[in-house]
């Protein structure tokens, strides 16, 4: 049964300017694994990547119904690509299953959470 359903868009322009005005923005936004992955991919992919995980933790949030910062902070989620490159909760505080997608144009991002109880 679906416990709860988000989602987000982000302007990708927006996140840019923010790494650039803060250099704390992505260690803020993206666990120690997620950085890893980053660090493989070239610029333009980077803030694809970056806007993203930001775009999907903000779905997560309003499918968890807390929003950001309450219940769940940046930190307690981390999304990575499986070896197939579609992009899996690896860790995530609700108790059960957790489903994302994330899609792009060269400006905008669109990302969609679904909780599911177990059982």
């Amino acid at each position: 049964m679906i416990a709860g359903i988000g989602i987000d868009v982000t302007d990708i322009r927006r996140v840019v300017a923010a790494v650039e005005r803060n250099e704390h923005f992505m260690q803020r936004v993206l666990t120690d694994d997620e950085i890893q992955q980053l660090d493989k991919l070239s610029d333009k992919r980077k803030y694809e990547f970056i806007s993203g995980r930001f775009s999907a933790k903000e779905a997560y949030s309003k499918a968890y119904g807390s929003g950001l910062g309450s219940q769940v902070r940046f930190h307690d989620l981390c999304i990575l690509n499986n070896p197939d490159g579609k992009p899996v909760f690896t860790k995530q505080p609700f108790d059960g299953n957790a489903f994302v997608s994330i899609s792009h144009t060269d400006d905008i991002v669109v990302t969609q959470v679904i909780l599911e109880n177990r059982g």
